[in-house]
């Protein structure tokens, strides 16, 4: 007598289904697929690039549907935070809505940045959807290259 059980009575147990559905639950779970979606959690809105050059960081970030009068960008110590709210302008006459994704409310995102900046070289602009903060680097922080000596 075997120990292992063949494919078909696997497939047949009762149990064994609901098993692998809740594994794959879990496993969407740990990856963060289905919150979103399901429960309007997001894990960081809004997504953000950070890219750092040799004088600088420059942290693009997507803010769709906003001006720059709705977002608000700040600093203390090494942490950049990004605020604002999405607001809805309602004025609707005789139509219905059957189906909305669109969500409004406010937002923070914050941001460990990779090394120290000088908040007197900050600049920031949002234009089509894109806020561009570019945070200049304290002098002890830029990188120096140092040439080396050779025979």
């Amino acid at each position: 007598m075997s120990m292992i059980p063949k494919k078909r009575d696997y497939m047949e147990h009762p149990l064994m289904s609901l098993r692998d559905e809740m594994n794959r639950l879990f496993d969407s779970f740990w990856r963060g697929d289905f919150l979103p979606e399901r429960f309007g959690f997001t894990r960081g809105w809004p997504k953000v690039d950070v890219t750092e050059t040799d004088d600088s960081i420059v942290v693009r970030a997507e803010v769709p549907g906003l001006e720059a009068k709705d977002v608000d960008v700040s600093i203390t110590g090494d942490v950049l935070t990004i605020k604002g709210e999405k607001k809805e302008e309602k004025e609707e006459k005789e139509k219905s809505t059957y189906h909305r994704e669109v969500q409004y409310g406010s937002f923070s995102r914050s941001i460990q940045l990779p090394s120290a900046v000088d908040v007197e070289k900050v600049e920031a602009e949002c234009k089509k959807g894109i806020c561009t903060i570019t945070l200049g680097k304290l002098e002890s922080e830029k990188v120096k290259k140092i040439t080396i000596k050779g025979e």
